[in-house]
């Protein structure tokens, strides 16, 4: 089983919304996963996603709903394969987190081409249906390199 985490700043829009998105299409595609979403901050911990993030998301059938924000701790780097972050920022954030021998955090939108490298903050960018295509697109790239690597 693939354990992925999904990293942003304050885990109300990106991460949430991402690990929504990768869960339900990686069930209908078949694979068996563990999914989690933090912030590099605990702004926001314990709150639910950014209310325009749960709606954008409804729109196109995932939950965000049920989400708590947390922020990244230490024991994630044993718990998880993946770590994809949404920004250079998180890059550097979690980079600096990791232990020795952890998973090495990577950008979530090197899985999809056509978009850069950044999921912009729809927080600031109010772009929730932009940012919704980066993360789905990006999914279905991870989903493709774990299913080709299982194969």
């Amino acid at each position: 089983m693939t354990r992925v985490l999904f990293v942003c700043l304050g885990n109300i829009c990106r991460s949430p919304t991402a690990e929504a998105v990768f869960r339900q299409r990686a069930a209908q595609a078949g694979l068996r996963v563990i999914v989690d979403s933090c912030g590099t901050s605990g702004w926001h911990e314990g709150e639910p996603p950014y209310p325009p993030a749960i709606t954008a998301a409804a729109r196109r059938g995932y939950d965000l709903a049920p989400l708590r924000a947390r922020q990244i701790r230490t024991e994630d780097f044993t718990r998880f394969d993946h770590i994809l972050v949404m920004d250079r920022r998180n890059l550097s954030d979690v980079q600096a987190l990791c232990p020795k021998g952890g998973p090495s955090p990577r950008l979530f939108l090197s899985h999809a081409t056509g978009y850069g490298d950044e999921v912009p903050n729809p927080w600031y960018t109010g772009a929730f249906d932009a940012v919704l295509d980066m993360i789905e697109a990006a999914s279905d790239g991870l989903i493709a390199s774990l299913q080709a690597q299982a194969s």
